[in-house]
């Protein structure tokens, strides 16, 4: 799976690298967790940065805790009534979600030791991933003043997504079972556009020859340690 990652490349490079604009509230992340408002690159807005939380959240669902998924399986995105409207883009649609590193932990020594899985030239990537949008009611009592009975007051709308993940390569599957869709660099836009069929083709895993892993302090278990000290190899 995928619970944790980091962005903090300078925005420049974010512009640079995905040919957008980043035109939003854009804050550095050494340890991004679920529930918090992330970057992600939408089929919609695809020439800009916009955020959502983290954690899709099916339409149907009666509040935003209901259904939190945070990764959801290549294998089943198309099937799964919680990822197939997205996936086919019918309700919600596809993102990328920009990272420069994202965090496994293994079982060493009787003790689960966090590892930093990013490219060896340090350059960000994009996860493939899908969004949708959840718009909570809340009820009120007594708002009616005819019945004396219950209202349903929508509140604001909010954007969330998931990360899909896949079979790992050959240097995760030392740290984890999964691993997150890696997608190629020229296969980037055509998962926000190309149709379901070719859109399930680009799920692989990525080749684990430009990546690297090495180990990190038991800081980043907390979500709360989000500074550069995170990212520091153990000495």
């Amino acid at each position: 799976m995928c619970g944790r990652y980091s962005l903090f490349v300078p925005p420049t490079t974010l512009e640079t690298r995905f040919d957008i604009q980043v035109d939003t509230a854009y804050e550095a992340r050494y340890n991004a967790a679920p529930g918090q408002s992330l970057p992600v690159i939408t089929d919609a807005q695809s020439d800009r940065l916009s955020t959502a939380e983290w954690g899709l959240v099916p339409p149907w669902a009666d509040d935003k805790s209901e259904g939190r998924h945070i990764n959801s399986r290549a294998e089943t995105v198309a099937e799964r009534p919680s990822f197939a409207a997205a996936f086919e883009q019918t309700t919600g649609g596809r993102c990328l979600v920009p990272a420069d590193g994202f965090y496994e932990w293994t079982e060493q020594n009787g003790t689960t030791q966090p590892y930093r899985v990013t490219r060896e030239d340090g350059t960000p990537f994009a996860m493939a991933g899908l969004y949708s949008r959840f718009e909570p009611t809340t009820t009120q009592a007594g708002l009616d003043a005819f019945t004396g009975g219950e209202s349903a007051v929508a509140s604001e709308p909010i954007e969330t997504f998931t990360i899909v993940t896949t079979e790992p390569n050959e240097l995760v599957a030392d740290l984890h079972h999964r691993m997150a869709v890696i997608l190629p660099r020229e296969a980037e836009r055509q998962w926000l556009t190309a149709a379901p069929d070719r859109a399930a083709e680009l799920l692989e895993p990525a080749p684990a020859e430009p990546m690297e892993a090495y180990p990190v302090s038991e800081t980043v278990n907390d979500p709360a340690n989000d500074s550069p000290a995170v990212v520091e190899p153990l000495e």
